[in-house]
């Protein structure tokens, strides 16, 4: 086992993600659910929670390839959908020797998959843009090369047509019904299955929901919405992030902190330097007076963010020592408040995570 003393670590709680997946699936009892795994499983361990979910999700999603490989290195068994599809023809041959399920999304991916002999019937997923304009086939397009996927003798009959939602996590904003009304008009051509739901539709959107099922940030216990929300709000965090205090200090009033001496004590101050810092993926421009939780009390941050270590301002708190317990987010504090106080989301905070924090995994 690999030493390590410095306290940053990120706790894994694979039973919040059982949770989590079960609440995707009771939200959505006419359809399977895809576990998506990409990205390090969201920062989370995407062979670890594979292997959790083994006995739950009949498929997985990833972005490409190498994500999918080092799955079936791992030992992970069920189909494994490659998001971005094949990049080359060394992908086509690679996805039918370890059946993995590829997402078809232009006409030149699609020529290349018809064009290639392969061993072995390939599971295709059709994407079509519906909004987003990011990925996907025209409705045009989609008329024009599906007869020819269908009638592939390398291609498996059961074709699944999917799109992506652009603004699903804003439950006001009229475009997600308009793309589930233009998905649905093109699906009457077509005998298949489909999958049009992602987290924020599976919670947000019960018309989206098809025979299949995407479920991605709402597996890691965060929220895709800014706002509380009743299927939302049974989300329980998976990641809690914690390291220690490992140094103690008094300041004056007026005396700064920080790099940029940015943070003003306003009065006499007690500050603890904690073993976490933006090189841990805890974000850098995390404001002064965002919430940490310091031996079970809230306290808050005190100065910019260091690449290893941050302060906080524990005058308020109760006995501080060195070696006390300090959560950065978990079920005490939402990784979507911290990710809002850094301006950004989190699936960015979460993904950032960095390969020095060790994952510790309970529940397993």
């Amino acid at each position: 086992m690999q030493y390590r003393s410095r306290p940053a670590q990120a706790v894994i709680d694979l039973n919040a993600l059982r949770d989590n997946y079960r609440l995707a699936r009771n939200l959505t009892p006419n359809g399977q659910v895809l576990a998506v795994i990409k990205a390090d499983a969201y920062g989370h361990g995407a062979v670890q929670v594979a292997r959790a979910l083994d006995k739950l999700a009949p498929a997985f999603a990833v972005a490409c390839i190498e994500e999918a490989l080092q799955l079936r290195e791992a030992g992970v068994r069920q189909p494994i959908l490659l998001l971005e599809g094949p990049f080359c023809v060394d992908d086509l041959y690679l996805a039918a020797e370890h059946q993995f399920w590829l997402m078809l999304e232009n006409p030149a991916q699609i020529e290349m998959t018809l064009n290639t002999l392969l061993p072995q019937p390939l599971t295709i997923w059709l994407k079509i843009d519906t909004g987003m304009h990011r990925l996907g086939l025209s409705a045009e397009q989609a008329h024009r090369w599906y007869p020819k996927l269908q009638s592939c003798a390398h291609i498996a009959d059961n074709i699944i047509l999917t799109s992506h939602f652009a603004c699903a996590d804003e439950l006001n904003n009229d475009a997600t019904a308009k793309q589930i009304a233009q998905f649905e008009q093109l699906q009457t051509r077509y005998a298949g299955a489909a999958s049009l739901a992602n987290s924020a539709a599976i919670l947000g959107w019960p018309a989206a929901a098809k025979e299949w099922n995407r479920a991605g940030i709402m597996l890691y216990g965060a929220s895709p919405f800014m706002q509380p929300h009743p299927q939302a709000d049974q989300l329980k965090p998976v990641m809690t992030l914690q390291s220690r205090v490992i140094s103690v200090r008094q300041v004056k009033q007026g005396d700064k902190v920080g790099y940029g001496a940015s943070w003003l004590a306003k009065r006499d101050s007690l500050i603890a330097t904690v073993a976490m810092g933006y090189a841990d993926g805890y974000p850098r421009h995390t404001p002064s007076d965002t919430v940490v939780m310091v031996n079970g009390q809230p306290a808050k941050l005190a100065g910019r963010v260091s690449m290893d270590m941050l302060g906080v301002d524990v005058t308020d708190v109760d006995s501080i020592k060195i070696g006390d317990p300090v959560v950065l987010w978990g079920s005490e504090l939402k990784v979507t408040d911290i990710a809002a106080a850094a301006q950004t989301i989190s699936y960015e905070v979460l993904t950032g995570i960095s390969a020095r924090v060790p994952r510790i995994y309970i529940g397993c």
